[in-house]
């Protein structure tokens, strides 16, 4: 089973787009959102939930002011400034500002101050029409989106095991933070999109550079390709010098967005289309290079 993840530097590169399209094309695959924080392919895939579970975020302080002795030593040591006297007397936690450390928990000589972990996030086993799906839900504010997209990365690989997959497909977080250093590692192959903007090829280089410390084949796509054929060509040259074989270049459409309001892939939106055309010769292309390595 071999597991690619499709990443961009920056939002809005036509990442879901992407995945979704190849998701149509693929054979024998199983399927996996790791965007935790902003998760979207559902709204093309549309999944069936089979199996909903809970991930345990980072832990909240509490305190129970019938043993707090408003001390004042938790105030104090709270290097987050996350714990204040309420108005009408006592201590108070401010849950946007609690970073969970549980210092405040340990150095209480009253032992009035508790703490427990989040139950506002979700991961979900689901069937769509292309194959199964694993996804999550991370609540308003929620931390430890790193550790969320391990646990669903694990669980899908799992999943594409029972079920003798080919492949495991991963539609990425953006940038080069924790979600995405969390996706990258272990992954097989990386297929980076982007689009010919100057933030866009900025955002490239900078993602290209953390992918390169793990040392992960990588392909690329440039999307909107003809909206700044300058750049284009500056992307072309760079992805050849970093020897990333760039997969094909996909035009600026409308038939794209039609297709996502539509809650379909490009694909199945407009078959005989160049963009679908492109897509299918993506997927030839990815699958014949893993049938050469292996």
């Amino acid at each position: 089973m071999i597991e690619i993840t499709i990443l961009s530097g920056k939002g809005g590169t036509g990442k879901t787009g992407l995945t979704a399209a190849l998701a149509s094309v693929a054979q024998n695959t199983v399927f996996a959102d790791i965007d935790v924080d902003a998760p979207d392919l559902h709204l093309i895939l549309q999944p069936e939930i089979r199996e909903k579970n809970v991930f345990m975020g980072a832990r909240l302080a509490s305190i129970d002011n019938e043993l707090c002795t408003n001390c004042g030593l938790c105030v104090e040591e709270c290097r987050y400034g996350a714990i204040h006297y309420k108005a009408e007397g006592g201590l108070e936690v401010n849950p946007f500002e609690c970073e969970g450390c549980r210092l405040c928990e340990r150095i209480c000589p009253v032992q009035a101050i508790t703490s427990e972990p989040s139950l506002n996030n979700h991961w979900f086993i689901s069937d769509t029409r292309f194959g199964p799906l694993l996804h999550a839900k991370m609540g308003p504010g929620e931390e430890n989106s790193g550790k969320l997209v391990s646990v669903v990365r694990k669980n899908a690989k799992e999943k594409a095991r029972s079920v003798n997959a080919d492949f495991l497909l991963n539609d990425g977080p953006p940038g080069v933070g924790c979600a995405a250093i969390a996706s990258v590692t272990g992954a097989d192959k990386i297929v980076l999109i982007t689009e010919p903007s100057k933030s866009g090829f900025h955002d490239i280089i900078r993602l290209i550079e953390l992918i390169d410390t793990f040392k992960v084949p990588m392909y690329a796509v440039i999307n909107k390709h003809d909206i700044n054929p300058e750049i284009t060509k500056q992307m072309e040259t760079f992805f050849n010098s970093k020897g990333i074989t760039l997969l094909g270049k996909i035009p600026f459409s409308e038939e794209m967005v039609n297709a996502i309001v539509a809650a379909k892939s490009i694909v199945e939106y407009a078959p005989e289309s160049d963009i679908a055309n492109t897509v299918r010769n993506m997927w030839n292309t990815i699958t014949e290079t893993v049938k050469q390595e292996s």
